[in-house]
């Protein structure tokens, strides 16, 4: 599986953005795949995740209400909609796929793709 992530940018609080990770291969029923973010001097910490086959979707608590994670079947993507942006949702996200680790956990993820960078001034 190879993850390769796009839409980043520069926004001011309040805009939205719309981040893809393109997926190739073809991901297993039970895989997940995640976006995480790091903020300069801060560790990785998980925003969102999609099982691949059932499409639960899973949320950290400071994100939920405003991101939405969803698969784009017809462009084998998985897509992380950013609303209500604030200055500290600023990072680097990177989308990541695991076959079956904690969802929630950075270290359980197989395969990253590189980050693309969100700024949100204020």
């Amino acid at each position: 599986v190879q993850l390769q992530a796009s839409g980043g940018g520069l926004v001011q609080a309040g805009d939205s953005l719309k981040l893809s990770c393109a997926v190739s291969g073809r991901p297993a029923s039970s895989s997940v795949l995640g976006w995480f973010r790091q903020a300069p001097g801060k560790e990785r910490e998980f925003v969102a995740a999609i099982r691949w086959g059932s499409e639960n979707t899973y949320y950290t608590d400071s994100v939920k209400g405003r991101f939405t994670i969803f698969k784009d079947n017809a462009k084998n993507s998985v897509n992380l909609q950013l609303n209500s942006l604030k200055p500290e949702d600023t990072a680097v996200y990177y989308c990541a796929y695991t076959r079956n680790g904690s969802i929630r956990q950075a270290r359980g993820y197989d395969y990253w793709g590189r980050g693309t960078q969100v700024t949100v001034s204020s």
